[in-house]
């Protein structure tokens, strides 16, 4: 398994593209024991991006207890997952690129069937942290 591919879909599949590192490690872990299909997809996709590297390339930052994946880091990954064209451009352009991306990715809606279930965990482990805090008083 490819741990920054991996990183990278994490982070597109949350609501603007951020995750706390208790939601990046579960799941991590989820995807690493799904067997071999994620992992020989995540080699497959690191393989169009031979140097890789999510942090120095600017493709995510570290934030608030968290990671976010940046617009160029968006780019990269739907470079990965795209189709290759026999007159694809330059992956170093791409990735070097320090000016604004080559094209403007608008964030995709999260689907209510997904973002409701979350939404709604989150709540329930927020007031089970404020009843353990009152209880501890």
């Amino acid at each position: 398994m490819n741990f920054q591919v991996t990183v990278l879909k994490i982070l597109v599949s949350y609501p603007d593209g951020f995750a706390v590192m208790e939601d990046l490690k579960r799941d991590m872990a989820i995807l690493a024991t799904s067997g071999r299909d994620w992992a020989d997809r995540t080699r497959r996709l690191a393989s169009r991006v031979p140097d890789l590297d999510i942090f120095s390339q600017g493709l995510v930052e570290r934030i608030s207890g968290g990671w976010r994946v940046t617009a160029k880091g968006r780019d990269i990954l739907e470079f990965m997952e795209a189709r290759p064209a026999p007159s694809e451009p330059s992956l170093t352009s791409l990735v070097n690129e320090t000016s604004q991306p080559v094209f403007e990715i608008a964030p995709l809606p999260q689907p209510a069937e997904r973002a409701k279930p979350r939404r709604e965990r989150r709540e329930r482990r927020r007031e089970a942290r404020e009843r353990a805090r009152a209880n501890a008083s």
